[in-house]
């Protein structure tokens, strides 16, 4: 039996209250080594440290969780079917089940689930029939994930804690990958690719958003661990990530969408001073979110 979410409970979800005035960084801590030189384990911490304390306040990006605004990136999911308010955080830079090609019984795996937003919609599309499972190495989103699907009654949606470098599933298992604005803060990336091969049926294919760059960062942003969490100083040049996904072994690589996001100086000045503000214009060429998808051979 299916359980709908009621209005009051929905006027009850945590709210955002965040323009880029909101939050603001001077309280920050910069680690003195750049997102690079860090360990695998010390950057899974700062993402679990950040995002745990998303899932459990009731903002999305001021507190102790704040990370850069993602209004800045996301698209808009309110007009979609199976879109549960109380699973949106405003996390993500894309729509990846627009373009992921889901159909009615399928296996859907959405890697980086967080609090589900993209697992309903996608249990919309593929329906009773099909199964869709959630992946997040946050212990809070898990379970944050978990009390929303218990309102909704859906028996064939799970969510599971695990890592995208070590995905908690069997070979062949997924029809269908989806991930939105999570890959790039998996510290290895060509781990992250192979796994969600593994996973995947021969003949399936993934479709993820997320964040690439193209040009020189500054290393003032680098260094930032809200800027890493943020999904802006892990990203990688884009010819970089699609060679890694072509490496892999994937064939059919496309870009379906893509966008520029545009940092406002507001927000880059919590960061950088003015000249480093001036290399930031002169030196990247543009932070893009992208949608692309790739085959299993």
């Amino acid at each position: 039996m299916e359980k709908k979410i009621t209005n009051t409970e929905k006027e009850t979800q945590g709210k955002n209250c965040c323009g880029p005035e909101c939050c603001s960084g001077k309280n920050e801590v910069q680690s003195p080594k750049a997102y690079q030189e860090k360990s695998a384990e010390e950057l899974k911490n700062i993402i679990k440290e950040k995002y745990g304390a998303i899932a459990e306040q009731t903002s999305s990006c001021c507190g102790s969780g704040k990370i850069v605004d993602y209004y800045i990136m996301k698209d808009k999911y309110d007009n979609l079917p199976g879109y549960v308010a109380e699973a949106d955080l405003n996390l993500g830079c894309g729509l990846p089940t627009e373009f992921a090609g889901i159909k009615k019984g399928d296996t859907v795996v959405d890697l980086g689930s967080g609090a589900g937003n993209d697992v309903f919609v996608a249990r919309a599309i593929t329906g009773e029939e099909g199964r869709v499972i959630g992946i997040d190495m946050t212990e809070e989103m898990i379970e944050k994930a978990k009390r929303n699907n218990s309102k909704l009654g859906f028996a064939n949606v799970e969510f599971r804690l695990g890592e995208i470098e070590d995905i908690p599933l069997a070979d062949n298992a997924a029809d269908v990958v989806v991930s939105n604005c999570v890959l790039n803060l998996v510290p290895d990336k060509k781990k992250a690719f192979s796994e969600i091969y593994r996973i995947l049926k021969p003949g399936a294919h993934f479709c993820v958003s997320d964040i690439v760059i193209q040009g020189e960062m500054n290393s003032e942003l680098k260094r930032s661990a809200e800027m890493y969490a943020g999904c802006v100083a892990g990203a990688i040049q884009q010819d970089e990530y699609l060679q890694i996904i072509e490496k892999t072994g994937f064939k059919k690589i496309e870009i379906k969408k893509r966008k520029k996001i545009i940092l406002p100086d507001e927000l880059l000045k919590q960061y950088l001073n003015e000249n480093g503000l001036k290399e930031y214009k002169e030196n990247l060429k543009g932070i893009f979110s992208i949608t692309v998808v790739g085959y299993k051979s």
